[in-house]
């Protein structure tokens, strides 16, 4: 399977935790962790409801592969996220030694990936990943626009 169809497939079952985190009433962010093309880890943010302000989609599923596979190292992994990461989010990425980082929507205001500022391609890091934005970024992003519309009062639902 090539990466175009591997990328699609898994960032689609990110789009199911979005959903998942828009029910539970919190930003609707997913993440997925996959490794020889299985999912290792999941997650989907959740700060609001951990009281916890690093609980983002994509720490909660390094958690999750992390606990799932024994290892805080999670070579030869690529994370699937919904929404480019932030910075604490790069940081934790580049840490676990994820291999590569798909994102869907980018982020004007905290993206990390090159919108606000490319820790990727900063070559003082001791780690990079090969970073790939832009996946499903319509339904991405239409799913966090109609969650910040149904705060503001519009009345939008949750996206089949």
């Amino acid at each position: 399977m090539e990466n175009d169809t591997f990328d699609v497939r898994f960032m689609r079952e990110a789009l199911v935790l979005a959903r998942d985190a828009w029910a539970a009433g919190e930003v609707p962010v997913g993440a997925v962790v996959v490794r020889n093309g299985e999912i290792v880890g999941r997650g989907f943010n959740a700060p609001i409801s951990r009281h916890d302000p690093s609980a983002h989609a994509e720490i909660m599923a390094l958690r999750d592969a992390a606990e799932n596979l024994g290892n805080y190292r999670l070579v030869g992994c690529s994370l699937y996220v919904t929404l480019e990461p932030c910075v604490m989010c790069m940081g934790a990425i580049f840490h676990a030694r994820v291999e590569r980082v798909v994102y869907g929507a980018s982020d004007p205001k905290t993206g990390a990936c090159g919108s606000i500022i490319d820790l990727p391609a900063e070559t003082r890091l001791n780690h990079h990943a090969e970073v790939v934005g832009g996946i499903l970024a319509d339904e991405c992003g239409s799913l966090l626009s109609g969650f910040f519309a149904q705060r503001r009062g519009k009345g939008c639902t949750v996206a089949n």
